[in-house]
């Protein structure tokens, strides 16, 4: 007689069998699971610095794929951060605020021109930032009255004072772009920035190179890089393929095997960077199983956020204690009760909601079965794995989920038609250095595509209203947000998250920005 597997070992099994189908891929194919046959990789040019990530060109507007043209340096911003998140100056040499919060200058420097010649005046940065005011994106929850231009000055009028302006206008959304680079009717046409690189040439959606821009200067450092190119690469094997032959210079986003790989190669070292973002539970807090915070308590009881980062990520330091990482000064809360796996308290806690055990294990209350769908997407290459785990580990408290695996897009799109159950998702707080206004848009009172969803509390937006109007009591505030945040539970938080790079050991200077807001390759240099 076969005897049962105990819940403990059962855990293990199934984390141990998610790990196990992150071997590392042995194939060399570049166009497995999507990826386009567009390039054939050689070795590396050795003028030509390669770095491979993910992420595709989806357009050429901000909007849509900013981030990546600000990522190689070819685009500014008005302001930019350091890696403590302390604002710097950029196309803007300094800035003020009027005494009541609702004026901002923000005074241009002089001398700057675009890569194709043009001069960086206040009345063409005044139109990007009025285009970018004018369409969705982070300029829109700063309550603007009006964007101005006065004496060699950018000017924003508030209706109501909002501390992190100068952090949004960090944003690849409100990168400045060359008169140029726009068509008639103003839609981008061409990427013509003013940053250390400009465009050499462009294959959508794969590829782009940059070589240096002689206007901004650096080009006489002796070793310096002066030619690079960026190529969207899907599979992380690939991607670690491609630096151990010498094919590529910088990659990103590496799952736990590739790390693995990739710390014996004599190709490549790697560097690392605890990243404010935590992977976490998405919880559609109005759905009628949801509703009671008994049952949200329930289930982040029963997750082993520890044995989830050991054996999927392969760093017991990640399971996430509580949403804000270690990285988010001034947001994560030492003091904060960590979050606990106790699956004989979840149980409990489902008891006491009504929930019974049925014949199949599944519980019951008034002939409806506890079953939810987890859904979750293949963009980073642990989620599904962890959804796997989860599904396991909230069967064993007697929950069914169905794990659907799908695009990133399923997400906001769920949350907006209401039909989003439960969603696994790596939500990234310093997407703004400063996460009032990425909370902002998370916690507000209708909640937000990757934040709460169905979740009722006046408290926690009241908070962060305060904290985006610069009023005192900062650190106390934010103190309360995370208390409550952790007590009723609308996201469960799993794991947090470390940006693992490879580099090749042809090159020197290479950092990683805890922002992901630059590759920082005009820092680099040749060895």
């Amino acid at each position: 007689m076969m005897r049962p597997i105990p819940p403990s070992r059962r855990r293990r099994s199934v984390l141990a069998g998610a790990a196990a189908a992150l071997l590392p891929w042995s194939g060399a194919r570049a166009d497995d699971r999507g990826q386009p046959h567009a390039h054939t990789f050689t070795a590396a040019a050795a003028d030509v610095l390669t770095v491979v990530g993910p992420w595709e060109l989806t357009g050429l507007d901000p909007s849509r794929a900013g981030y990546m043209f600000s990522r190689m340096e070819v685009v500014e911003t008005l302001l930019d951060v350091d890696d403590r998140g302390r604002l710097q100056a950029r196309l803007a040499s300094r800035w003020q605020v009027s005494s009541d919060g609702l004026e901002w200058r923000f005074t241009l420097r002089g001398n700057r021109r675009f890569h194709d010649g043009s001069e960086v005046t206040p009345e063409n940065v005044l139109a990007c930032l009025r285009r970018a005011h004018g369409r969705p994106g982070v300029l829109t929850m700063a309550g603007i009255r009006a964007i101005t231009a006065d004496a060699g000055a950018i000017v924003f009028t508030l209706r109501r004072p909002f501390a992190p302006l100068p952090y949004l206008l960090t944003h690849a959304t409100c990168q400045i772009l060359a008169p140029a680079s726009f068509d008639a009717q103003g839609r981008v046409v061409k990427i013509i920035g003013s940053g250390p690189f400009k465009i050499a040439s462009i294959s959508m959606p794969q590829q782009f190179d940059v070589e240096r821009f002689a206007g901004y200067g650096g080009l006489a450092i002796p070793g310096r890089v002066q030619k690079a190119r960026y190529i969207s690469v899907a599979r992380s094997e690939t991607r670690t393929l491609l630096v151990e032959s010498g094919q590529a210079d910088l990659a990103f986003s590496l799952d736990p095997p590739s790390i693995r790989k990739l710390q014996r190669s004599p190709k490549a070292v790697l560097k690392s960077q605890m990243l404010p973002r935590t992977t976490f539970i998405k919880l559609n807090s109005g759905h009628p199983l949801l509703a009671d915070v008994r049952v949200r308590r329930a289930i982040a009881l029963c997750v082993e956020r520890q044995g989830i980062a050991r054996a999927l990520l392969r760093d017991p330091d990640l399971g996430a204690s509580q949403l804000f990482p270690p990285s988010m000064k001034g947001w994560h809360d030492p003091a904060l009760p960590a979050l606990r796996t106790d699956p004989q308290a979840a149980r409990a806690l489902l008891e006491q909601a009504g929930w019974k055990p049925g014949a199949d294990g599944i519980r019951q209350r008034g002939g409806q079965r506890l079953a939810l769908t987890l859904t979750t997407f293949v963009d980073r290459p642990e989620l599904p794995l962890i959804a796997t785990a989860l599904q396991e580990e909230m069967r064993q408290i007697g929950i069914a989920v169905r794990v659907t695996i799908g695009n990133s897009s399923d997400i906001p799109a769920g949350h907006r038609s209401g039909g989003l159950q439960m969603g696994l998702v790596a939500r990234n707080f310093g997407n703004l250095p400063d996460p009032v206004a990425t909370l902002l848009q998370d916690f507000g009172p209708e909640g937000g595509d990757w934040g709460a969803m169905g979740w009722r509390n006046a408290e926690v937006p009241a908070l962060l209203s305060r904290l985006a109007s610069g009023a005192a009591g900062t650190q106390d505030d934010r103190a309360r947000v995370a208390a409550i945040l952790q007590s009723e539970l609308p996201l469960i938080p799993v794991v947090w998250y470390r940006q693992v790079c490879a580099v090749s050991r042809r090159i020197e200077g290479a950092s990683i920005d805890p922002f992901e807001r630059s590759y920082r390759i005009s820092q680099l240099l040749w060895i």
